[in-house]
């Protein structure tokens, strides 16, 4: 975000988006999700916990629940290093947290780093950095809509466990 106004700038800020594009795209980026597939990812999840959305941590723009990221997949080793940070809980809980969330109008986004799915956040418009890159500064890469993700975080974790 601190970078993101650059691209505002003539010239440069046509190297810039391109640059935080491709970084979105190849290392860290966010995958819309519609409600079934959030589900359905947790449902399926051996282990599931839940932590604090960094965005509305940061930013506090909004009085959305902070408690909002589901911890799945690759997660699991992310996290396991801050776990007083998270909590485990059941795909039941995480469930009726996913409905939370969308009663309280936040976005399931599948986030993803140096290629691993680790979390699904829930983030509302106001605070969500990658939200505010793609809408505010032109970094389209920044979220995507991808319709065989959920297939694709099942495939990546059975090649890591296979």
């Amino acid at each position: 975000m601190l970078l993101a106004p650059l691209v505002r700038i003539p010239l440069l800020g046509r190297l810039v988006r391109r640059a935080a594009n491709r970084y979105a795209a190849q290392h860290h980026g966010a995958f819309a999700l519609t409600a079934a597939e959030a589900e359905e990812i947790v449902t399926r999840s051996a282990w599931v916990a839940v932590g604090e959305c960094a965005c509305r941590r940061t930013f506090h723009n909004c009085d959305a629940p902070v408690e909002a990221e589901l911890i799945v997949g690759f997660g699991r080793n992310v996290y396991a290093e801050v776990s007083e940070k998270t909590r485990r809980i059941t795909s039941a809980e995480a469930v009726a947290l996913l409905q939370q969330c969308r009663e309280s109008r936040l976005m399931p986004l599948m986030m993803q780093c140096r290629g691993h799915y680790y979390a699904i956040c829930n983030c509302c418009q106001c605070c969500c950095v990658p939200h505010r890159l793609k809408t505010r500064f032109g970094i389209n890469y920044a979220i995507v809509r991808r319709p065989e993700i959920v297939e694709d975080f099942f495939a990546q974790l059975a090649d890591h466990h296979g």
